[in-house]
């Protein structure tokens, strides 16, 4: 298939899964998943609705997720976002395409220095990229008006909750096993938090510590 091909593929399976918010659409048409696939054994599966292996153990989210978890959190220009697993840099950058401000922090080094190289080489230049433990959050930067987790916690973290300001949006997997995880839109209120179910997904672990790599 060729390149236009491909990214008619691409889009087509993105709204048959329910991604219509046309921001979302464009910015996942703009940001190119195959810059964020490394060449090699699944670089030909790039433009595929599935999760793809990248180093250090972690995954690069299916696409139709990607736009969903996007969507959910109905990012404005002018918010600023905490992203808690960077990983290969693929939903940091639809998101820079949608917010003022995009944090991103990942506890693997590997992929901090990785993503850093391409975010320079696409000029995405209003994200900034964080070696650290994303289960506590980025204080310093608190409060954030959207936080999106790619990792699945045993419940929504009460550090990350602190840091949503009131009436922002924290998207996050949630679920005790990676067999059974449902993704959750929290909302901070004047009253606390509510809390929707999305969908069914399949996440990698949310960690504390660094990485080995």
């Amino acid at each position: 298939m060729t390149t236009a091909e491909n990214q008619m593929r691409f889009m087509f399976a993105l709204r048959s899964h329910g991604v219509t918010d046309p921001r979302v659409l464009t910015a996942m048409e703009q940001i190119d998943r195959g810059e964020f696939v490394k060449e090699g054994l699944f670089s030909d599966r790039s433009y595929d609705d599935m999760p793809l292996p990248i180093a250090c153990g972690q995954t690069i989210s299916q696409p139709s997720v990607v736009g969903l978890m996007t969507q959910a959190l109905n990012v404005g220009p002018r918010d600023k976002v905490l992203e808690i697993g960077t990983g290969s840099g693929y939903q940091a950058a639809i998101l820079s395409q949608l917010a003022r401000r995009v944090y991103t922090i990942e506890r693997h080094k590997r992929l901090v220095q990785e993503a850093k190289e391409l975010f320079q080489r696409l000029d995405l230049h209003n994200i900034t990229t964080l070696h650290g433990d994303g289960s506590r959050g980025l204080p310093e930067q608190a409060p954030f008006d959207r936080i999106i987790v790619t990792a699945a916690a045993e419940d929504p973290p009460g550090p990350l909750l602190a840091q949503l300001r009131e009436g922002g949006i924290m998207v996050v997997p949630v679920g005790q096993s990676d067999a059974v995880q449902s993704l959750i839109k929290v909302t901070r209120t004047a009253d606390g938090f509510e809390y929707d179910e999305l969908l069914a997904v399949r996440f990698v672990p949310l960690l504390e510590g660094l990485g080995r790599d």
